[in-house]
């Protein structure tokens, strides 16, 4: 990856973190809001609603198969859900592609601050509305069975505060190292070189 591509990405990452709040589905609730950057951060919520919902799914299904404990079930679409990004940022990291596995940590933590919502939502009941589901259907809540069955659905809220400062944490992190990459370590490579030739003209 050369360098202008790394630091046109960092900008765009670093645009997305500052701006996509505003714009979040579950924070619209009774807003109107009618621009471009609506429709374009409507359309890559839609896309990335979709793509979780079908990775969360694919989570249940492998222990539906595998006649997984009804706990677990439940809760392996989550994990597949945050295992599926965190997978590519290992996979590019061993890859010595560092600026890849940064993008796609920055992916886990924009998936735990869905995850978040959806466990602030654990105390509307066990059934999740068509409005509120990944897929658009009635469905029954993952995190009201979770924590009901862990005896802390009462924290509910508490819990979603610390999945949601965790997941900002992730992204900011992952921004900063996306800089870190992009621009000091560039220029320090840049520096390495041209001291390199310098010794190199200088012996000749």
């Amino acid at each position: 990856m050369t360098s202008s591509v790394k630091k046109s990405l960092f900008i765009l990452f670093f645009i997305f973190l500052i701006s996509f709040h505003d714009y979040l589905p579950y924070e619209q609730q009774g807003k109107t809001v009618d621009s471009i950057g609506a429709t374009l951060f409507g359309l890559y919520f839609f896309i990335f609603n979709q793509t979780l919902g079908i990775v969360h799914e694919g989570g249940h299904g492998i222990c539906y198969i595998i006649h997984a404990p009804e706990f677990i079930t439940t809760l392996n679409g989550t994990l597949f859900q945050l295992f599926f990004p965190l997978g590519i940022a290992y996979y590019y990291r061993q890859h010595q592609n560092n600026f890849a596995s940064y993008i796609a940590m920055f992916f886990v933590g924009f998936s735990l601050l869905y995850t978040a919502w959806y466990i602030s939502t654990s105390g509307q009941g066990a059934i999740v509305s068509a409005k509120d589901s990944f897929l658009g259907v009635d469905g029954y809540h993952d995190f009201h069975y979770i924590l009901s069955s862990m005896g802390i659905l009462n924290h509910y809220q508490k819990i979603a505060s610390v999945v949601r400062v965790i997941s900002y944490i992730l992204m900011i992190l992952s921004v900063g190292f996306m800089f870190f990459d992009a621009f000091i370590k560039q220029n320090n490579q840049k520096m390495t070189r041209i001291q390199m030739l310098k010794k190199r003209y200088r012996w000749r």
